[in-house]
């Protein structure tokens, strides 16, 4: 496929490519009960749950009580790497389970579901990538975390959206020309931010790609006082009024340490669990999926992040059901984009702690 080809495709998903988001609904004595066998079941196996941002609040909970970690992604899979278990169970996506794989060769990974897949993910196919990479040799190849461990294989560099701005501006600055994947709209902002040169793929979120400008202007008319808060994987006319662009959490650290009293919040609403604990004293609204530009595929709510239940949860501990894995070569090329990324988040915070 020719680079115009690429660059003025739309990586969409089609509608069945989307399964309905079903948050599982259980009553206060079943959730005790299986919160109380998984833990039991951690315990006995050496496991820890490792659960992203964007899981049910349930989860989030017993992951907490249990001695796991909720984070973001990369976070997650530093955190499994750190944890003398032998097991983990990741909550979230994938390419999350993927990723604590690659950074946790040795430890048996799992999934509540591993149909709980990714839209930046699915849009970015590894072998059509692996091919517009090679007609490009001279580009430096960086791909947001939100891909498969093959297509971290062929990258240079993998980031993560608080660190993107960074790297590509370390890039720029030693005249590198870039190729960018999946997320078309993180891409925008990271190349309006650096002024880097960069061929953008153009795969979407489908949670932050439903937000609407129009409606947020909207929005903000009747909450003049609240701050917006936006995950650089939305569109250009959210990211316009935002007071803060931002990770996962970063939003969270922005709601707890920012003067106001009312937030917006442009991302997925699963988010809301962690920003009320740390800031529950703060008001927080949902950015608007809806109104007359707006179709509500997500309604700020990942399907495949829905997926995760306790339910799930405790079956795969007690089946075994539901194990990651890479192949060896695949790990080795993925680590080494994943690693570049760590190596240069360390030597910027020293470079921080010494100015």
């Amino acid at each position: 496929m020719t680079t115009e080809a690429i660059l003025n495709r739309s990586y969409t998903l089609e509608k069945e490519q989307i399964p309905p988001t079903v948050v599982e609904q259980i009553d206060d004595a079943e959730r005790a009960e299986l919160s109380e066998k998984i833990k039991a079941q951690l315990k006995q196996q050496n496991a820890v749950i490792v659960a992203h941002y964007y899981t049910e609040p349930d989860l989030q909970i017993l992951t907490d009580e249990s001695g796991g970690t909720v984070s973001d992604s990369l976070e997650m899979a530093r955190f499994g790497n750190e944890s003398k278990a032998e097991k983990l169970i990741v909550c979230g996506v994938k390419f999350m389970g993927e990723t604590a794989k690659i950074l946790n060769p040795e430890k048996r990974v799992f999934m509540p579901d591993l149909e709980a897949n990714c839209s930046l993910d699915l849009g970015c196919p590894a072998n059509e990538f692996s091919d517009f990479c090679d007609a490009h040799p001279d580009h430096v190849v960086v791909v947001y975390a939100n891909t498969s461990a093959a297509v971290k294989a062929r990258a240079d560099w993998m980031v993560t959206s608080g660190s993107a701005v960074d790297v590509i501006k370390h890039l720029s600055k030693e005249g590198k020309k870039i190729i960018w994947a999946p997320d078309k709209y993180l891409g925008d902002y990271v190349q309006k931010e650096t002024g880097a040169d960069m061929l953008i793929w153009q795969a979407a979120c489908i949670v932050h790609e439903e937000f609407k400008g129009q409606e947020l202007e909207t929005l903000r008319q009747h909450h003049p006082q609240a701050k917006v808060l936006v995950h650089p994987e939305s569109p250009s006319s959210v990211i316009e009024q935002a007071d803060m662009v931002g990770s996962t959490t970063g939003i969270i650290k922005a709601v707890a340490d920012m003067d106001a009293k009312e937030f917006i919040i442009a991302t997925d609403k699963g988010i809301f669990h962690k920003i009320n604990e740390a800031a529950p004293d703060k008001i927080l609204i949902e950015a608007p999926t809806a109104g007359k530009s707006a179709t509500c595929i997500s309604c700020a709510h990942c399907p495949w992040m829905a997926m995760n239940s306790l339910r799930k949860l405790e079956r795969v501990l007690e089946t075994g059901e539901n194990e990651i894995f890479v192949e060896a070569a695949v790990i080795k090329k993925a680590k080494g984009s994943i690693q570049r990324l760590l190596d240069f988040t360390q030597d910027q915070n020293k470079l921080a702690g010494d100015a």
